[in-house]
């Protein structure tokens, strides 16, 4: 069992509902929410997010419903080419319920089912320091259902938490439609890495000046910057800037 998750914040810390509200509803791209969420993330002490529309059951990759996250980009990799989500308890219980719910990952491993390649999977959040897995369903204003999913050491959530938590959650999810609903739009869903990259693009950086804001090899730069324009359909970055603008992913 892991220690309690510590937030380090007070009730007074915390956001308030119209607080929290306007600031979600000034949020005018979808890197700007990432950035929202990141910080959300850190005041309530996880590790990382992932904000996704629920996958039917006939769906095999998370990556194809996941709208932004700044979950490491090899965990959600190895989940997908190890087929982890047809062994997913926290989208089953999804698929069920529309309240907040948490899953630990020792639960989840002590489930029967999984193949042997699961546990390299289950090392790897080890060694991320992903324990738990918070759940809040959501929906947007046309009935759509999706869920934002914090993740990070194990813990007993206080309810006043849960309750602002999934405030936040279904605010933020309908920040994401209102911007323009690019996950229902387009089977494109651009990470932060990549997002970052068109942003300085269209600052009029170079891949090497990239490089150095970023701390990354202008090797990586390229290769974010290809696969994205790939994502978007665009013929050369430039294409990829307008479409990303168009989009709601950069400003």
């Amino acid at each position: 069992m892991q220690d309690t998750m510590t937030t380090g914040t007070t009730d007074a810390d915390l956001p308030r509902g119209g607080d929290f509200a306007s600031e979600i509803a000034k949020l005018e791209t979808q890197f700007d929410i990432i950035r929202y969420m990141r910080r959300i993330t850190q005041m309530f002490g996880f590790k990382t997010f992932l904000i996704c529309s629920i996958p039917s059951i006939d769906v095999e990759r998370l990556a194809a419903t996941t709208v932004i996250s700044n979950m490491p980009a090899e965990l959600l990799n190895k989940y997908d080419s190890l087929s982890m989500l047809r062994f997913s308890t926290g989208v089953k219980r999804l698929r069920e319920t529309t309240t907040p719910f948490q899953v630990t990952l020792d639960a989840w491993e002590g489930e029967g089912g999984k193949p042997d390649s699961a546990r390299e999977y289950i090392a790897m959040l080890r060694e991320n320091a992903i324990f738990q897995a918070s759940y809040f369903p959501v929906h947007d204003a046309e009935g759509g259902r999706g869920a934002v999913i914090l993740m990070g050491p194990e813990a007993e959530l206080p309810m006043t938490v849960i309750m602002e938590l999934q405030m936040i959650a279904i605010h933020v999810y309908n920040r994401l439609a209102e911007i323009g609903s690019v996950w229902k739009n387009s089977s494109a869903s651009l990470s932060e890495r990549e997002i970052q990259c068109l942003s300085w693009t269209a600052a009029g950086k170079t891949s090497a000046e990239i490089a150095g804001i970023l701390g990354l090899s202008e090797h990586t730069v390229n290769h974010y910057l290809n696969h994205v324009t790939k994502k978007l359909d665009a013929v050369n970055r430039t294409q990829a800037v307008v479409k990303a603008m168009k989009k709601g992913y950069i400003s």
